[in-house]
């Protein structure tokens, strides 16, 4: 789906939209609501959540959706990245505790694991670096769908009464809040689907606008609570490098099992950024509802890593497009080989005067968006 984006200094390395985040949340920690202030922000909190997975729904296609799964290896190895490795991973993180992350943090860690993995940045990371992008779009939304019921259920199983007194009234309420509201979207999509796609930018102010509310909301209560005491600048320390290992592993495992099982480079390359990102979007609202209180302290990881997967993958992104593609290889040689042997064929007073011919590297020095 389309975005607004926000214009930032080309020398700042970091996203507008977690400048924004982290805005949010200063306005938190300065002016946090309490009382009455809190119900009413609470409410406005859940109606933004409840309305943002109503557009998703609207907004996807059912039959881009069902055209996708003619490529079920590769949507089934991200999923596997995604509920299955990452979840692991995070399991195995709790020996860092008490070394590098105190208990509420590696719960925040774990949760992060549990999360889908995002949609525009997969696609357009895997654009950028000439990979499958109808598959990328497949895989980030069967991702999302999915995780609307596989990350409560995951995070029952495995987070149980630590996720902030995780019960069965809170996988009500995220059905009542997220899958709902998903289905009426998607009922409703033929008669909105006109309306969204002429105000898509619009419409995507109120997907960050109630994701900002989402995030103003749980640090709030954060603050009211009390839990801020828990994280000192050590501790943080120690969560920036669990999750730069995390995604260093991440990286590696999409990227190199897809080759053992036979992928070739474009759906690798759609597998590894759409396998190894975790959605702020999806996350923040099912954080909310699952830790309550202590929402603040579960998502701060996910805030963190959603940061940092997206400087990471854009410098890989920029360096695999510079990459020749195999066919441009195998173009390449073919070319050598016969201008060789049309040398070779030439009178030798000719070969020297001979014109060079067009580079066989000059299609990978072009910009990925030349091209």
């Amino acid at each position: 789906m389309n975005r607004p984006t926000l214009k930032v200094p080309s020398w700042l390395p970091i996203d507008a939209y977690i400048l924004a985040i982290i805005g949010t949340v200063v306005l938190a920690v300065l002016l946090p609501v309490s009382g009455t202030g809190a119900e009413v922000a609470g409410g406005a909190s859940t109606g933004a959540v409840a309305l943002l997975f109503f557009l998703y729904g609207a907004r996807l296609s059912t039959r881009e959706t069902l055209d996708g799964l003619k490529h079920w290896r590769l949507h089934l190895t991200v999923l596997a990245c995604t509920f299955a490795v990452f979840p692991l991973l995070g399991l195995a993180s709790r020996g860092l505790v008490p070394y590098l992350l105190t208990p509420q943090l590696q719960e925040g860690f774990l949760f992060l694991c549990l999360v889908p993995s995002t949609i525009q940045s997969s696609i357009a990371f895997t654009s950028i670096a000439r990979g499958n992008v109808p598959a990328a779009i497949c895989a980030g939304s069967f991702s999302s769908l999915a995780g609307i019921l596989l990350t409560p259920l995951l995070a029952a199983l495995l987070l149980g009464g630590g996720a902030g007194g995780f019960s069965a009234h809170s996988l009500v309420q995220i059905v009542l809040q997220l899958l709902v509201p998903f289905l009426a979207g998607q009922l409703l999509r033929r008669r909105l689907g006109g309306f969204l796609d002429r105000h898509r930018t619009l419409l995507g102010y109120v997907d960050r606008g109630s994701i900002l509310l989402v995030v103003y909301t749980a640090f709030s209560e954060g603050m009211v609570a009390g839990v801020w005491h828990q994280v000192t600048p050590l501790r943080l320390g120690g969560l920036l490098v669990a999750e730069a290992v995390l995604l260093a592993l991440m990286l590696l495992v999409s990227w190199y099992g897809p080759k053992r099982m036979g992928f070739g480079r474009a759906d690798r390359t759609a597998i590894q950024f759409a396998g190894s990102k975790k959605s702020l979007a999806a996350g923040l609202p099912m954080a909310s509802v699952l830790f309550g209180a202590h929402a603040s302290l579960a998502v701060l990881p996910l805030m963190l890593f959603h940061q940092m997967q997206l400087m990471v993958c854009a410098v890989i992104a920029k360096q695999r497009s510079r990459e020749p593609l195999p066919e441009e290889q195998g173009s390449g040689a073919a070319e050598e080989v016969s201008r060789g042997r049309d040398r070779a064929a030439e009178p030798a007073g000719r070969t020297a005067d001979a014109p060079a011919g067009p580079s066989a590297d000059a299609p990978a020095d072009l910009p990925a968006e030349g091209r």
